[in-house]
C-alpha cells in the first residue's frame, strides 16, 4: 500500500471474534475502492458471527431465523437482516446500487458493532459482575429462580 487507507470506518469492537474481525478488516481495506466488495465482506462477516454465536453457518436467513426462536432481540434481527438484504443485493442485481452510494456500505460497519456489542460485549460485562455477587447471594437467586442461573 502506497498510501495510507484514510475512512472513517469505526473501529471494530474489541470483543469481535477473530474470524469476523479478519473479514471486517479485509472490507475495511476495500471499501473506499468498492463499496460492492466490501458489503459482500461484511455479509461473510455476519455468517461467521451467526456461527461464533452457536449457529451452523450454512444459510445465513436459517441462522437469523434460529436467533430469533432463542430471543434475539428485534433490533439486532433487523441489524442482521439489513447487512444480509444489502448485502445480497450487492453481488446480485436487484434494488439495492450501492455504486454511487457509499453511505449504505458504512452503516454496515457500524451495524456490526452493535450487533457484536449486543450479542458478546454486553452478556460479557454483565456475567462479568454477575460472577462477582456472594455466593450466599447466588445461591439465594438460583432458589428464587428455581435455576442454575
Amino acid at each position: 500500500m502506497i498510501y495510507p487507507n484514510l475512512s472513517n470506518i469505526p473501529t471494530a469492537n474489541i470483543d469481535m471474534p477473530e474470524k469476523v474481525l479478519n473479514v471486517n478488516n479485509e472490507a475495511k481495506n476495500v471499501f473506499p475502492y468498492s463499496a460492492k466488495a466490501a458489503v459482500a465482506l461484511l455479509r461473510l462477516a455476519i455468517q461467521l458471527l451467526c456461527k461464533e454465536l452457536g449457529e451452523p453457518g450454512d444459510n445465513i436467513n436459517a441462522d437469523i431465523a434460529s436467533l430469533v426462536q432463542k430471543g434475539l432481540p428485534v433490533r439486532v434481527q433487523q441489524a442482521l437482516d439489513y447487512i444480509r438484504v444489502v448485502g445480497i443485493n450487492a453481488v446480485h442485481p436487484g434494488t439495492i446500487d450501492l455504486d454511487d452510494d457509499n453511505d449504505k456500505a458504512g452503516a454496515m460497519f457500524v451495524l456490526i458493532n452493535i450487533i457484536v456489542n449486543d450479542m458478546i460485549t454486553q452478556p460479557k460485562s454483565i456475567e462479568a459482575l454477575y460472577s462477582q455477587l456472594p455466593q450466599g447471594a447466588l445461591a439465594a437467586i438460583q432458589r428464587r429462580d428455581g435455576s442454575n442461573t
